[in-house]
């Protein structure tokens, strides 16, 4: 495709006059010389870079193939007028976006073939990246119906090679649904680290929009299905708080109450640090949680300074969250995932960790076998959970194996120490003013 060029004469009038005439042959299934009188026009005006007029015939070329149903010579067509020595790029995009419409338009082969052709004459061409990133969909669509493992791994494959977030001719609301598209064929195919990768060319402040709603509701779908597959139980229950947060939601007591409840399964089962503290503090004092009164006493249950016994919560809690989709197990049909168990698993080690800092709360020194007695747990199973709870810096531990003991005192720094001094020597030095006052005010007494 040549450079622009300065437009050297109007050939209006001819295209005007030839137009009736190509008509008639089209009608009269001349399709043939109907192209051929178009195209001895079109080389004159191409070379005197008359754009409205190669325009002109060259979509009427190709509307001509069209309306006659001559797939095969369509796709000729087109690709010869586009690669036409010094052919102008207006004159390509217009024979492409005048085309697209009729993409819905054909079906099966003839409609594939149509769409791998325009992608051949889209590629390369940035004036064209908005077009081709619709055939692209188009295709990828077709892959993926055809319901097999391969079809599913190509529509993948063809989506993913779109780099939409930097197309400037593309609208923000149809980059988000093309990079949420991606996302979820990747997802498809078990790709979860590209579509984390994904999740970040999205702005969540543009979701907020009430506009985006469905999309903001795509987006955290795809979000908590990504971190269920991570085990990022914290971050399911953040992306469930900002589906409860979205307006159509909230007026739906039914998915408002659903929402509520898983935020409650993942708070729990996510690993206690002080944002998981603070979150589930939160929680408690949500009005909403009132109306749920199981849902509220198991948040109650971690955060009071109170030692939980497994076996009690099994059996008060045990038959209603192991029907949700979130503890069910492998067999039962409400299983989504298959990893119930596993939370299960997970639940019964949070209770395990709120019962230690409970212990490391009232006791500076325990026997081992009376914390095992506590914790419902073998010394090995203890030992581990403990260790675990050091090594992330939840409590301070140190086991006295010999003896029997575990010392959750932590020994004082030199900081430490400096400190409680000063303190001391301020409230000592507090007191001696407080007395020689006193004293003074008894000796002006007597005087």
């Amino acid at each position: 495709m040549s450079e622009p060029k300065k437009q050297e004469r109007d050939y209006s009038n001819e295209v005007s006059e030839l137009l009736p005439e190509v008509n008639a042959l089209a009608e009269a299934g001349v399709i043939q010389d109907a192209l051929d009188k178009i195209y001895v026009l079109e080389k004159q005006t191409r070379n005197a870079a008359d754009i409205p007029s190669t325009r002109t015939l060259a979509n009427r070329a190709i509307a001509i193939c069209y309306e006659a149903k001559q797939y095969e010579l369509l796709n000729a067509t087109f690709q010869t007028l586009t690669k036409k020595h010094g052919q102008m790029k207006g004159v390509i995009q217009s024979m492409v976006e005048d085309s697209m419409p009729w993409v819905e338009q054909m079906e099966g082969e003839t409609r594939m073939e149509f769409v791998k052709m325009l992608r051949e004459v889209t590629e390369g061409r940035i004036f064209l990246e908005t077009p081709r990133a619709r055939l692209t969909l188009t295709m990828a669509r077709h892959e993926e119906s055809l319901g097999t493992k391969e079809g599913l791994e190509k529509a993948s494959e063809l989506l993913s090679e779109l780099q939409v977030e930097t197309y400037s001719s593309m609208e923000r609301r149809e980059k988000t649904d093309f990079i949420l598209e991606q996302m979820r064929l990747l997802a498809a195919v078990g790709d979860w680290s590209r579509v984390k990768v994904g999740s970040r060319k999205i702005n969540q402040a543009f979701l907020k929009e009430e506009a985006n709603e469905d999309l903001k509701l795509r987006y955290y779908d795809l979000m908590i299905r990504y971190s269920l597959q991570m085990d990022e139980y914290l971050e399911v229950c953040k992306h469930y708080y900002a589906i409860r947060d979205t307006p159509s939601v909230k007026s739906d007591d039914e998915k408002s109450r659903l929402a509520l409840e898983n935020i409650v399964y993942f708070i729990v089962l996510a690993p206690f640090d002080n944002e998981q503290s603070d979150m589930i503090n939160r929680l408690n004092v949500d009005p909403a949680l009132v109306k749920l009164e199981l849902h509220s006493h198991l948040i109650k249950s971690f955060i009071t300074p109170e030692l939980m016994r497994w076996p009690n919560l099994v059996d008060y809690y045990g038959e209603t969250l192991r029907k949700t989709p979130v503890f069910a197990p492998i067999s039962s049909s409400e299983s989504s995932d298959g990893k119930g168990e596993q939370r299960w698993e997970e639940l019964h080690k949070r209770v395990i960790e709120h019962n230690i800092r409970i212990i490391a709360l009232y006791y500076t020194r325990i026997h081992i076998k009376r914390l095992t007695q506590l914790l419902d747990l073998t010394p090995q199973e203890m030992e581990d959970v403990l260790c675990r709870l050091v090594v992330d810096k939840t409590v301070y531990a140190r086991i006295d194996r010999p003896a029997g003991i575990v010392n959750f005192k932590a020994p004082k720094t030199s900081e430490d120490v400096m400190n409680d001094f000063s303190s001391d020597m301020a409230k000592l030095l507090g007191l001696v003013e407080k007395t020689w006052m006193s004293m003074n005010a008894a000796l002006a007494a007597k005087a």
